[in-house]
């Protein structure tokens, strides 16, 4: 009996990870330790800090999930096997030379809000289930970035043989690596500290000016939940998943029964039976891509009872805005900042 691997997203798969299903997400990461809120992840960073040396210098050593890795130059052909890495790439100025495939078939896997910054360039997309090691050698890299791939052991070992490889940092599950320290190990790996310090305080000012324009949302309970690909289950989003940790950014707090079940995973599995758990939220965020998902919730006659249905409390995303909260990045973030918080706004009006 092999295991199952889940991606950052929608459903199981026998194979690997992102939120979809092979061409469409998976419950993609899903499906991706200490709670943390967006802005909360000083102490992490500051110990990845000290593994650097000083002034962003070369070489620079990133411990990860897998051990250490060292980088002994700035390094020029950097491969992205993480589901949303090429962001934090891009947003440095470094155009990857292959990118991994997460959802919605865009242009070289490459969402618009990242377009400007890629150019004209042409990356190897990689495919969004297995890893073709054999393509990645040939491309000759001299940097592996796999912080959202949700890597296995197995995966880590091959790719480390082919360049120097950095996973995860350990305190955080799989596809749960808030944007603000995907932001600055990757920034280390490039020899950018100082450029990741100045993007992750430009974001975080964004947040607190919503959080300030919001008051009515400190304290609100929400919910983050996306229907499965197996018929009658739905998953919803633990409080390390980086969509639940928007919503904890603006001062919502996710329901402590999601967090029970969901344990030390990013998702929990829930039946139609159980979607009364949704109830307990004053706001439900439903993760849907496609009109189909949206018509999957709205026609469960289960649903349609709940409470939070019938109050007009459910908020369903339209399909860049769940890209952007999908992806959680130093730069599709702010494409959920501008949409999502006045959706959020009116279903949470102030009391």
């Amino acid at each position: 009996m092999h295991s199952q691997t889940v991606r950052p997203g929608r459903a199981r798969t026998p194979h690997r990870p992102p939120l979809l299903r092979a061409g469409r997400w998976l419950a993609a990461l899903a499906v991706v330790a200490v709670v943390a809120t967006a802005c909360g992840t000083d102490t992490a960073s500051k110990a990845i800090e000290e593994e650097t040396t000083a002034d962003d210098g070369f070489p620079v050593t990133i411990e990860h999930n897998y051990g250490s890795t060292r980088i002994a130059d700035a390094p020029e052909r950097v491969v992205s096997v993480g589901y949303s890495d090429h962001d934090a790439l891009l947003a440095f100025g470094v155009v990857p030379v292959a990118v991994r495939e997460f959802f919605g078939e865009q242009p070289n896997a490459t969402w618009p809000w990242a377009q400007d910054e890629l150019g004209k360039a042409d990356p190897v997309v990689l495919d969004v289930a297995e890893l073709n090691f054999e393509k990645i050698a040939s491309l000759k890299p001299d940097l592996i970035v796999g912080v959202s791939s949700g890597m296995k052991d197995d995966e880590y070992r091959r790719l480390s043989q082919i360049a120097p490889t950095v996973s995860r940092p350990t305190q955080f599950v799989d596809y749960g690596v808030p944007w603000q320290d995907q932001t600055r190990m990757i920034g280390r790996a490039l020899g950018k500290q100082e450029r990741a310090e100045e993007l992750v305080t430009e974001l975080e000012g964004r947040f607190a000016a919503a959080r300030k324009q919001h008051p009515e949302f400190e304290g609100r309970t929400a919910i983050v939940a996306r229907p499965s690909t197996e018929p009658a289950e739905f998953f919803v989003f633990s409080p390390q998943d980086s969509r639940s940790r928007f919503l904890t950014s603006l001062g919502f707090k996710i329901d402590p029964g999601v967090a029970k079940l969901a344990g030390d995973a990013f998702t929990a599995t829930i039946s139609t039976e159980q979607l009364e758990l949704l109830n307990a939220a004053d706001v439900v965020v439903w993760n849907v891509d496609t009109q189909a998902d949206r018509e999957t919730v709205d026609s469960n006659p289960v649903y349609q009872q709940l409470e939070i249905k019938r109050a007009g409390r459910d908020l369903f995303l339209d399909e860049q805005t769940n890209a952007a909260l999908s992806f959680s990045t130093v730069l599709s973030l702010p494409v959920a900042l501008d949409t999502l918080v006045p959706q959020l706004a009116a279903k949470t009006p102030r009391k």
